[in-house]
C-alpha cells in the first residue's frame, strides 16, 4: 500500500511545483523566424515569443567580428535578477539530456543582452535542435518562475539567410570614418592611392548610409607657391569631396566646405614629408 502512495505523492508534489511556473514559447504552428534586417551595415534575427516579446541577434559592421543577444520583454524588469539560460531539447526528442549555459544579468527597466561568445553558442544549439531557455522568479508575483523558450521551428532557413548576412557585413563602421584626413599630391586636387583607398571606404558607407546630420569638409594647402594660388586650391580640394559626397545621396545642405589655404599647418613646410601632410582635407561628420 504505501509503495503505490509514493509515486501518487510525487505526482502532487510534481504538480504543485509546476502550479508557478509561467511557461512562454512559440508552438509549431506559430513559430517565426525572420531577417528583419539585412544590409551590409545591420543584421537582425528576431524570433517572436507570443505574450512576451521577441528574441534577437544582432550583427554590425566593424573590423572585428560582433554578436549580441537582446531578449525583448513587453514587460520590462522591475528589479535586478539573475536568469539562468539553459539549452533544452524540445518535445520531440525526449531523452536528449539539457544542460546550463550560462547566468543572465536582469537590469531594472531595459531589456537584458548577452555577448558576442554566448550569442554564437546559443545559436549552435539552436542550429543543433536544442531549445535556449531562460528560467527565472517573476519580479511580479513572488511565488511565480517564468520559463522562456526559443522555439527550433522554422529556424534553419532564415538562420542561413543571416550567416550570409552577417558574412557580407562591411569590415568598418561609421566610427572609423568619422573622422578622415585625406592627404594629396603635390600642386593638385588628385588624392594620394592611400587617400584614395580612404574616401572609396566612405563612399561605400555613405551608399548605404547617407543619413548624417552633418559634414564638416575642411581644405588646406602647404605654403609652396603664392598664397592665393593656395587659398583657391585648398577650396578646391574641399568642394570636389563636397561634390563627391552629394553624388552619393548626401544632403547639399548638411554640407559645410570650406578653403583655408595655407593657415593651420599640422607639420613643417621646410620638408617634403611636412609639406605633404599639410596637402589636406579633413572630414568630420556626425550622426542623428
Amino acid at each position: 500500500m504505501k509503495k503505490t502512495l509514493i509515486p501518487v505523492i510525487l505526482l502532487l508534489l510534481s504538480a504543485q511545483s509546476n502550479a508557478g511556473v509561467k511557461q512562454y514559447r512559440a508552438d509549431i504552428e506559430n513559430s517565426t523566424w525572420q531577417l528583419t534586417d539585412d544590409s551590409r551595415l545591420q543584421c537582425t534575427l528576431t524570433h517572436q515569443i507570443p505574450r512576451y516579446g521577441a528574441a534577437k541577434f544582432y550583427s554590425s559592421a566593424s573590423r572585428k567580428m560582433n554578436m549580441e543577444f537582446e531578449l525583448e520583454m513587453m514587460r520590462l524588469p522591475d528589479s535586478y535578477a539573475l536568469a539562468e539560460v539553459r539549452s533544452e531539447a524540445p518535445n520531440w526528442r525526449p531523452g536528449k539530456a539539457g544542460r546550463v549555459l550560462a547566468d543572465m544579468k536582469l537590469h531594472k527597466q531595459f531589456s537584458p543582452s548577452l555577448p558576442k561568445k554566448m550569442a554564437w553558442h546559443m545559436l549552435s544549439e539552436l542550429e543543433q535542435g536544442m531549445s535556449p531557455t531562460f528560467y527565472y522568479d517573476d519580479w511580479y508575483s513572488a511565488s511565480d518562475k517564468i520559463s522562456v523558450g526559443l522555439s527550433t521551428a522554422r529556424f534553419q532557413k532564415a538562420y542561413q539567410a543571416f550567416v550570409t548576412c552577417v558574412a557580407n557585413l562591411l569590415n568598418f563602421n561609421f566610427e572609423d570614418i568619422a573622422y578622415t584626413v585625406l592627404n594629396y599630391q603635390f600642386g593638385s586636387d588628385k588624392l594620394t592611392k592611400a587617400s584614395q583607398k580612404r574616401m572609396d571606404m566612405i563612399v561605400e558607407y555613405l551608399a548605404l548610409d547617407p543619413n548624417l546630420e552633418l559634414v564638416l569638409v575642411d581644405g588646406y594647402s602647404d605654403s609652396y607657391g603664392g598664397r592665393n594660388t593656395n587659398l583657391k586650391m585648398s577650396e578646391r580640394r574641399a568642394n570636389k569631396v563636397r561634390d563627391l559626397f552629394v553624388k552619393n545621396g548626401i544632403d547639399a545642405s548638411r554640407i559645410e566646405a570650406n578653403g583655408y589655404g595655407e593657415r593651420r599647418h599640422v607639420a613643417s613646410n621646410e620638408t617634403l614629408i611636412g609639406r605633404s601632410k599639410n596637402r589636406r582635407v579633413v572630414v568630420r561628420m556626425e550622426q542623428p
